[in-house]
């Protein structure tokens, strides 16, 4: 057995999500398994009941929902995640936000072989 392979990449730094919001998109074919972790730096409203969805493309142009979702962090400090297998090779975050809610994210990505 070799030794496999990871990369942590932080997509988005001090990024604050108000109404419609996409991440940047990330090319991860070779990997097998992907993680997107997603943490509060500040929190407007209530927003325990936001999340965002993941997203594939073949091409990091034209995406389709990959059927999974994130919680969105509801209070500073909190960090949420989700598992992906079986995508593409690219991959995102998207979602909108409530009116009067915003939150401002660190997402990191953890790519495995």
């Amino acid at each position: 057995m070799g030794l496999q392979q990871s990369h942590t990449v932080p997509i988005e730094r001090n990024r604050r999500w108000l109404g419609d919001f996409e991440t940047e998109p990330y090319e991860a074919a070779w990997s097998r398994e992907a993680l997107f972790f997603v943490r509060a730096l500040n929190v407007e409203g209530q927003v325990q009941d936001m999340e965002a969805r993941v997203q594939i493309s073949p091409d990091g142009i034209h995406w389709c929902d990959e059927g999974s979702v994130v919680p969105l962090p509801s209070k500073v400090d909190e960090t949420t995640f989700v598992r992906v297998r079986h995508y593409g090779g690219w991959l995102r975050l998207v979602g909108q936000m409530a009116e009067g809610r915003s939150v401002t994210v660190i997402v990191h990505l953890v790519l495995k072989e």
